[in-house]
């Protein structure tokens, strides 16, 4: 058959290169006394770039996950199939400990690695980090129950994945998910109507349905539940001590716009046997703890997407020509890319900030300071990753819109940080919530913020002027969204003024907040050095 074209001016696969060569991570991770793990982060990194792992998560998301809730001669099962691929992925997360292991190391910045080597990880597939994200934050919650604690909280944390459905204190280690938002309520947990009966042993019966329950395959779930003094937390395994299977049926699995290699159900408890962790009627703060380490994992998340989008943008322009001059050398290309990267600096670096602030636990202000900061980077770093993601697929242009180029899965994936665990207006809400009921969390992020006081003029208009911004109390909810970007702007100056690269920090504050920017991305203005930033993401 005679040739017919040659191909020419395509971009090769970016594969074999290491995830973890990111200045702005690696830097963070020195900053939180984590410069331990960055020999174990480099090797994870280029395991995540290798050709094999980019396969793993294209078969993963190309194949979802399969239902099953009765067995061949109809007894019930629920059962979630999964590809075999996405048992590598979780052996290799929680091999390297991106679930509960920093709760049990001492090392100093252990949750700042684990939250490095979640940022690296979750560039192969985002969906399987779910369940990873879920058993991390369960441990802070479960220990309201020291018993309980006592007895699960090593196999969370233990690195050997073991898959199956057999009684969790029978396990190599275990998985947990969570299990709390119904129909009728959503966010609103306090008008959940699934209820829990005491069985006078300390177990409960819980009977109800949740709409949304995170990895259903998990060994044991998080859930709440209204008891006689209130609504209230409780652990559901899915086999129970004695070896029988707990009362928890898998109704459907969600159809989901992203996150598709991850199983996301509703489910019903059919007199479902739960034990109480917390106090009766405390349901909300004791699981509160869970949802604010997986705010941490969104905010995380969704700088991980945007360097994934920024580092293939780059990449693309490194090697297509288009009107007679490779694309990374024209000016308005190189604008978009470099207002790429800035924002996915800024996401990383905040992201580390808060992973720090987490290994802190005894100390009074970091604590404060991540209570606000956390709020406020949840609303806005998440919100920003989908329109990142929707400009970094057009540097690829048609290609970019091409399933193979593994950016149509970056898109449908970007919205979900915003929505999982409180959507914009419930971590607005929750910023505002968090000033009036610790107002220390206030000073705490100011003190924060003025430690850059001086060295950016912007950055100091900027902070006064969202000074007077928090003075003026008059529709402060109507306002809540302004207020809270102009706080996680300001916090994100700061950090990039302080630790930053100069041209990232200054191409910031010019933007962000010194107003020099247009709407859309690619708008940066005159006289920054994008040379130098497009060479932060170049692999």
């Amino acid at each position: 058959m005679p040739v017919t074209h040659e191909v020419t001016n395509q971009v090769p696969p970016l594969a074999d290169y290491d995830v973890a060569a990111d200045p702005a991570l690696l830097e963070g991770l020195e900053r939180a006394d984590a410069g331990w793990a960055v020999a174990e982060l480099h090797a994870l990194g280029r395991l995540a770039g290798s050709e094999q792992a980019q396969e793993w998560g294209r078969l993963v998301n190309e194949n979802e996950p399969v239902l099953r809730t009765h067995d061949r001669v109809g007894n019930r099962i629920d059962e979630v199939e999964f590809h075999p691929y996405w048992h590598e992925l979780m052996d290799v997360a929680v091999s390297y400990g991106l679930h509960a292991t920093p709760w049990r190391d001492s090392r100093p910045g252990a949750h700042a690695a684990r939250a490095a080597k979640m940022y690296v990880w979750g560039q192969v597939d985002a969906g399987h980090t779910c369940p990873i994200s879920m058993t991390y934050a369960a441990v802070p919650a479960l220990r309201f129950n020291p018993e309980l604690a006592e007895r699960y909280e090593p196999l969370l944390a233990a690195t050997e994945y073991d898959f199956g459905l057999r009684e969790p204190g029978s396990k190599r280690g275990l998985i947990a998910g969570m299990s709390m938002t119904e129909k009728q309520g959503g966010s609103d947990v306090r008008a959940n109507t699934t209820t829990a009966r005491p069985l006078g042993d300390g177990s409960y019966v819980i009977v109800g349905h949740k709409w949304f329950t995170s990895a259903p395959m998990s060994d044991m779930f998080l859930t709440l539940a209204q008891a006689p003094g209130g609504l209230s937390c409780f652990l559901l395994p899915r086999v129970l001590p004695d070896g029988s299977r707990n009362g928890i049926r898998l109704q459907r699995l969600k159809d989901k716009l992203g996150n598709r290699s991850n199983a996301s159900s509703e489910i019903e408890y059919d007199d479902a046997i739960g034990w109480l962790i917390g106090e009766e009627g405390r349901g909300v703060r004791t699981i509160i703890e869970m949802v604010n380490n997986t705010r941490l994992d969104c905010a995380v998340g969704s700088a991980s997407g945007m360097r994934y989008g920024a580092v293939r943008a780059i990449h693309h322009a490194r090697h297509r020509r288009a009107f007679g001059a490779d694309l990374v050398d024209q000016p308005l290309m190189g604008n978009v890319l470099a207002d790429l990267v800035v924002e996915s600096e800024a996401a990383t670096t905040v992201g580390m900030r808060l992973a720090a602030a987490t290994d802190r636990p005894d100390d009074e202000q970091e604590q404060a300071f991540r209570r606000l900061g956390l709020a406020v980077t949840k609303y806005w770093v998440c919100k920003r990753g989908p329109s990142h993601a929707v400009e970094a697929l057009e540097c690829l242009g048609g290609n970019g819109y091409v399933e193979e180029s593994g950016m149509p899965r970056l898109y449908r994936e970007a919205p979900l940080m915003s929505i999982w665990e409180g959507s914009g207006n419930v971590a607005a809400l929750d910023a505002l919530r968090a000033m009036a009921k610790q107002p220390e969390s206030v000073a705490a992020y100011f003190s924060e913020v003025e430690q850059a006081a001086g060295a950016d003029a912007r950055l100091d208009d900027a902070t006064g002027r969202l000074r007077k911004e928090l003075a003026d109390l008059s529709d402060i909810e109507y306002r809540a969204r302004r207020l809270v970007e102009s706080m996680a702007l300001v916090l994100q100056g700061s950090l990039l003024v302080r630790h930053g690269t100069p041209a990232v920090a200054d191409a910031f504050c010019a933007s962000r907040l010194g107003g020099d920017w247009g709407v859309a991305f690619g708008t940066l203005p005159s006289g920054v050095d994008t040379r130098a930033i497009i060479a932060r993401a170049e692999v």
